[in-house]
């Protein structure tokens, strides 16, 4: 029978939906606390004791708010269903304080502007009622304390019965938000024990310096920029700002995609569209099995976004997917290409002088050393060493090239200009391939044809693969590749110069001459530097040139 549910039971499932961990708890209460204009957050935990508390210096409230916010549905966020569509807080439903009082026991202490007194201190019973008041001397703001956390929910206690389940998330939580909210002091206390502490900095750059301790910030970059709305969004006189903090990629990328964050309007969000398109613009120049560290906010008019898609609000509703996905890889591609090849690489061995070589001039207008030195200058070829590096000198230092990777970069975008197959004088024929791995050869523009039961005759192939001794194993790496770029990449690796391999004086030449005019010389498709930069400068410091032994007896 369908029947309907007593409205305690419907509050438990509410609950359930919107406090459903631990950490639902510390981010319904800290987003409660920056729409009430905090500039300071504290968490406290004791997760033996499953009781937590947060506290801020917020705007308050005074008794009437503090005996009604508990109640079902209680918000001052929106009062109409037009409100919906312009929702401008991070809190909006007024059920959040409501349903932890359902799962745990419930006190507010607060003070607002207009109590000059005292605060007032109040503990909830399940329905979201006072059930004790009682003034208190408190600083404006509020301290929320939430004890006995889950008692009645012996699983999800079970699902979170470690230390470090319990605050983790938390430090993960509070660093995004700390992100999109960099004028803001917060410190997560564990057990007595500070795990996290971040100071307010004028920008999101500050707050990645002090979540990741090793990082430099030589090695981020930052773009911002502002745009009209898609013709579809009804207010003409708006726009949309975005801002972009991200690590180079020859100096900065992640084992992990754990640093590659999506907010938008002041809330780290979960798009995978977005996502999906700063990992492609890095895909490029990053290295195999590497991640951006990105973190792209959005500050858009509220009737873009459709909040309602999960309790959590870390899930949403985009309008016009297409116009923000194009807005992000515009600016990832602008910036990436003003400060590709800006790094400093550390000195990493002493260079063995070497035998004269040739003198060329380099001839682009916007060459490899004005990108890099910030004037075109003349490089001279000096040495091969080991077999595997080319020393070249300018006018204010000198670089170690690896000649594999430098030759991948030129074959690679001589293969992005040119890309044809070209037929063979007598079929190559191949066993042991799918026909899905048939089908995506036949998608890059190889000609193959059936040959019999699982045999099958290729009748061209790329140029640069023609009389490759490693032919099908080659096409066996081509035809597990998800785009015609990879395929270009891996060709171009297979193909270049290979270390250990011996040149002679002009084929130095020819390729540092082909390197320096691509147009991105710094590092190869797959994001591995090219060349290793060594400025007179640095030589001068670590031989100590300047150094005077003894001033006062030397001579000049």
């Amino acid at each position: 029978m369908i029947q309907v549910l007593d409205r305690q039971l419907v509050d438990l499932i509410a609950a359930g939906e919107v406090i459903d961990s631990p950490l639902a708890v510390v981010r319904e209460l800290v987003e409660n606390a920056l729409d009430a204009d905090a500039d300071r957050i504290l968490v406290r935990l004791w997760w033996e004791e499953w009781r937590l508390e947060v506290l801020d210096n917020g705007q308050g409230m005074d008794l009437t708010e503090l005996k009604t916010s508990v109640l079902p549905h209680a918000t001052s966020k929106i009062s109409s269903q037009a409100d919906l569509q312009r929702i401008k807080t991070l809190g909006f439903r007024g059920e959040a304080l409501h349903s932890l009082a359902q799962v745990a026991q419930l006190t507010i202490s607060s003070r607002s502007v207009a109590s000059a007194d005292c605060g007032w201190r109040i503990t909830y019973n399940p329905q979201g009622q006072p059930e004790q008041i009682e003034p208190v001397a408190i600083a404006m703001g509020t301290r929320v304390e939430v004890r006995q956390l889950f008692a009645d929910f012996p699983q999800r206690r079970q699902a979170f019965s470690k230390s470090q389940q319990f605050w983790r998330p938390m430090v993960t939580y509070l660093q995004q938000l700390a992100l999109c909210h960099p004028q803001v002091t917060w410190q997560l206390w564990q057990d007595e024990r500070l795990r996290l502490s971040l100071s307010p900095g004028p920008n999101a750059e500050a707050i990645l310096l002090q979540c990741l301790k090793s990082l430099q910030a030589s090695q981020l970059g930052h773009g911002e920029q502002s745009s009209p709305l898609p013709t579809t969004v009804e207010d003409s006189l708006a726009s949309a700002h975005l801002s972009l903090t991200f690590g180079y990629p020859d100096r900065c990328h992640r084992p992990r995609p754990d640093w590659l964050i999506i907010a938008i309007n002041g809330r780290p969000v979960n798009v995978p569209e977005l996502t999906q398109t700063i990992t492609a613009a890095f895909h490029r120049t990053l290295p195999r099995q590497r991640y951006p560290l990105c973190f792209a906010h959005w500050q858009l008019p509220p009737q873009c976004i459709d909040w309602h898609r999960h309790p959590a609000k870390t899930e949403i509703y985009l309008q016009d997917m297409p116009h923000w996905q194009g807005q992000l890889q515009a600016l990832l591609q602008k910036e990436l290409a003003l400060v590709e090849g800006s790094a400093t690489p550390r000195l990493n061995q002493l260079l063995k002088a070497a035998e004269p070589g040739g003198v060329y001039q380099l001839q682009s207008p916007t060459s490899l050393t004005e990108s890099v030195l910030g004037q075109p200058t003349t490089l001279k070829a000096i040495s091969q060493i080991c077999q595997t590096y080319i020393v070249v000198e300018h006018d204010r230092g000198m670089w170690l090239v690896e000649q594999h990777v430098a030759h991948e970069r030129v074959l690679f975008e001589e293969l992005q200009r040119h890309w044809q197959c070209v037929s063979l004088e007598q079929p190559l024929i191949l066993q042991g391939f799918s026909l899905e791995q048939v089908e995506k050869l036949q998608s890059l523009g190889l000609e193959i044809d059936p040959f019999g039961e699982d045999i099958w005759a290729v009748r061209s192939l790329p140029a640069l693969l023609h009389g490759h001794l490693e032919i099908v194993a080659i096409l066996q790496e081509l035809s597990r590749l998800s785009s015609l770029s990879n395929t270009q990449a891996a060709i171009a690796c297979r193909s270049a110069i290979k270390n250990g391999t011996e040149l002679d004086r002009s084929a130095w030449k020819t390729l540092i001459e082909q390197w320096q005019k691509c147009e991105n010389p710094h590092t190869c498709p797959h994001g591995r530097p090219i060349y290793l930069a060594l400025e007179e400068s640095s030589l001068a410091r670590f031989f100590r040139r300047n150094w005077l032994v003894n001033p006062k007896t030397s001579s000049p």
